[in-house]
């Protein structure tokens, strides 16, 4: 990924990206994202993991990246005779793409203010060397 935001503008970037981007979820992440977009009911950590073809400790590392971005949702289900299982799903894209547009007009603002600042600094300095010369 390239390091400078120019560098970025210039770089062609697929829609998955921002994923990455936004969150910097590593391919994995994306690859157990995908498994639940594919799949036709939740899955579990096991499927996810058959589904990737890692272990079910790696998957399961992915799968809570996955729930604290929201990109995921978890459900428990429960057993007849007791215990329970969780199963997991993909969030709405809607709602995901709603928070990455709230997490991008956040940044914007964030920029424009510290664009403000550094006009502000760099403007008294060059007022104060007129002055002083």
């Amino acid at each position: 990924m390239p390091d400078s935001m120019s560098e970025q503008l210039q770089q062609d970037m697929e829609c998955e990206g921002l994923l990455e981007c936004f969150h910097g979820l590593k391919q994995l992440d994306k690859d157990c994202f995908q498994a639940l977009v594919a799949a036709d009911d939740p899955l579990t950590v096991d499927e996810i993991a058959e589904g990737v073809d890692r272990e079910r400790s790696t998957a399961y590392r992915a799968v809570q990246r996955l729930l604290q971005t929201g990109f995921i949702q978890k459900e428990q289900v429960n057993y007849e005779q007791g215990g329970y299982y969780h199963v997991y799903s993909p969030t709405d894209p809607q709602k995901i793409a709603d928070d990455m547009q709230r997490m991008l007009n956040d940044w914007y603002a964030k920029m424009g203010q510290l664009i403000q600042e550094f006009e502000s600094k760099y403007d008294e300095t060059e007022a104060t060397a007129s002055i002083q010369s």
